[in-house]
């Protein structure tokens, strides 16, 4: 496998020599890089191949491979980024990285599934975070084209690859859905007071206390053949109100997941046996990270920045996302 954790002068250097990066580390590290062809957004958290690690020394490097043959960087604000999959190049991928808890996070998380051409072409990528010790830090993104840095904004890396080569897309979500009630919501958004359980409103933070339900275990649900899920950040004492990492949408029908194994096992038994190389790009949940305490733990050949929130073309939470190009 190879190294992906590097000095600011080795990811200098790499710049320099040209190469195409995807970027991850402290804002204190990512501005003092120079221009060139790569984009990073702010994290101190990463899956390594020596194991999870937190640092705020060192830059996560992930180094696209030489079959790129065009690539264009560009910042999207919330107005534009409806335009992120019209975009991108007919045989190819994005990466995109958005600030978490700004205005861009918003938009994208509740407005991607009608933009056009939505996950028609390939899309991945994070939502940016902090150190959780900084509490006064604010995530930002880095456009390396001219090393430029926003709070606000999403940048995005299109790529086309030859056309003898196809992207895949891979999610891995070791969470199930419970064989617990289906729930609806009367809204989408961010968070809710109220839920629909047998076609009947209620509140609930309510019936989570009533139903001794654990916030550690997300919502899942079915998104046209995908196992989505929505993790529960906190709910507000005050207001009553659940407050999620993702949106829940209006007219979905969700569970409680249900409990897993070892986190480590489960996930490997999602990488194929034949998958002897490293994937091209990964990243994996905080929540992850945190919740099940995957400091100094090796997942397999995974490697990347730890993420508040992953994007396989929307955002998720709680799990990996893998891109790979393979020949046709």
């Amino acid at each position: 496998m190879k190294k992906t954790m590097h000095t600011t002068e080795e990811v200098r250097k790499l710049i320099e020599q040209g190469k195409i990066l995807l970027l991850s580390g402290h804002e204190k590290l990512l501005s003092q890089l120079p221009k060139g062809k790569w984009i990073g957004g702010t994290s101190s958290y990463f899956m390594t191949e020596k194991g999870g690690i937190v640092t705020d020394e060192q830059i996560e490097v992930t180094e696209l491979p030489d079959c790129i043959v065009e690539s264009k960087i560009q910042y999207y604000d919330p107005e534009s980024l409806q335009n992120i999959y019209k975009d991108g190049f007919d045989n190819g991928f994005s990466v995109v990285i958005i600030p978490a808890f700004s205005k861009s996070h918003l938009e994208f998380a509740q407005e991607v599934p009608n933009y056009e051409q939505f996950a028609v072409k390939p899309l991945v990528g994070w939502i940016s975070g902090i150190n959780l010790s900084e509490s006064n830090a604010t995530p930002k993104v880095f456009m390396g084209t001219d090393a430029s840095v926003s709070n606000e904004n999403a940048v995005v890396a299109h790529f086309s690859i030859p056309q003898n080569k196809i992207t895949e897309v891979t999610i891995i979500n070791v969470y199930t859905e419970g064989d617990g009630d289906e729930l609806e919501f009367p809204e989408t958004g961010f968070d809710t007071s109220d839920v629909i359980v047998d076609g009947k409103q209620m509140n609930f933070a309510e019936y989570m206390k009533n139903n001794n339900l654990d916030l550690e275990f997300p919502l899942v649900a079915n998104y046209n053949g995908a196992m989505i899920n929505i993790s529960f950040k906190n709910i507000d004492p005050d207001t009553q109100k659940v407050i999620f990492y993702a949106p829940v949408f209006k007219g979905v029908k969700y569970k409680i997941a249900q409990s897993h194994g070892y986190y480590v096992d489960e996930v490997m038994k999602h990488i194929p046996e034949d998958h002897k190389t490293d994937y091209v790009f990964s990243c994996n949940c905080i929540l992850n990270f945190l919740k099940l305490h995957l400091e100094g733990k090796k997942i397999g050949n995974i490697c990347g920045p730890i993420t508040f929130g992953e994007i396989a073309y929307q955002l998720l939470n709680q799990t990996i996302v893998n891109i790979d190009i393979k020949e046709i």
